[in-house]
């Protein structure tokens, strides 16, 4: 039995598509599927019930994914022991990363870990929520900055900040905007971002919340777009509280008085890599960054 065979058990399990799980891992989809047709010949059962199109875990398989996960688990906290013992961390950090650089302090995280570990190679990648989150659950990303409701339950991670964004619209929806309903703002012409955005994903809770869908004749996924859209009287958007205040101060949009959206920027990284030395650095330097209290232990 392998690592990389377990591996690729739970990243199929967690994502339910060879491909997308091919892709994760950075192999082939026939090198997927013979790494767990070769777990399951040497554990004597069914990982998975295979059907045109589809993948689900047998019961087997279900029973048998929180065992592999510890042994991931397990096998993380022993590297990460080693590289300690090593003295020196080298190898790469690949960090995920959305929106603005400056609102994530990223220059001050890179800058502390340069310091920190100066042997570390350190990369980062920019992408949507939804694919960052993915990629960190199956350790193919080493950590990420992530926007949502909350830190997702199949990874670990940091709470940095409680974001709040606000509906704004043009200038000239003025009087309809401040009047209107959920109904009416619903039905009002609607900017919006990619799918697995973390924008899109809050402009959906937002409105399926009230059992309705906002009328989006407009997409852009450049998030710093959305304040200038919004300028040129194209629609509504969701936008940051701490850009959407001054603007409207300015005179350049109109704020909808009666919602305030909360989301939660967090630093994610695998349940694996707890003990990871990069990682426990990085999480040491975003404590001093963020000015949050140093980790207790016991």
């Amino acid at each position: 039995m392998e690592i990389y065979q377990l591996r690729a058990f739970v990243t199929v399990a967690k994502i339910g598509q060879l491909t997308r799980a091919a892709e994760a891992l950075h192999v082939t989809q026939p090198a997927v599927t013979g790494q767990i047709k070769a777990l399951e010949e040497e554990l004597g059962v069914s990982l998975f019930d295979r059907r045109p199109g589809r993948i689900a875990l047998t019961r087997a398989g279900e029973r048998l994914l929180p065992e592999a996960e510890k042994v991931l688990e397990a096998a993380g906290s022993l590297m990460g022991r080693a590289r300690e013992l090593q003295g020196e961390v080298s190898g790469s950090l690949v960090i995920g990363t959305l929106g603005d650089p400056d609102a994530l302090r990223l220059g001050s995280l890179l800058g502390g870990l340069v310091a920190a570990l100066p042997l570390l190679e350190i990369k980062t990648r920019s992408g949507d929520a939804l694919a960052l989150r993915e990629a960190v659950a199956t350790s193919t990303l080493h950590a990420s900055f992530y926007i949502g409701p909350h830190i997702p339950r199949d990874v670990l991670g940091l709470a940095l900040q409680t974001i709040h964004y606000r509906v704004v619209a043009p200038v000239s929806y003025r009087e309809r905007v401040l009047h209107a309903g959920w109904r009416e703002i619903a039905d009002m012409p609607w900017i919006g971002s990619p799918y697995a955005s973390h924008a899109q994903t809050l402009l959906r809770d937002l409105f399926s919340r009230q059992g309705l869908l906002p009328n989006q004749v407009l997409e852009s996924d450049d998030a710093s777009a959305a304040h200038s859209l919004v300028r040129a009287d194209l629609g509504l958007a969701l936008l940051r509280e701490d850009a959407a205040v001054p603007a409207s101060e300015r005179g350049e949009l109109v704020i909808w008085p009666h919602t305030r959206v909360a989301a939660l920027l967090s630093f994610i990284y695998p349940k694996t890599a707890e003990h990871d030395p990069a990682i426990v650095a990085a999480l040491s330097v975003l404590r001093q960054v963020w000015g949050l209290p140093a980790r207790t232990l016991g």
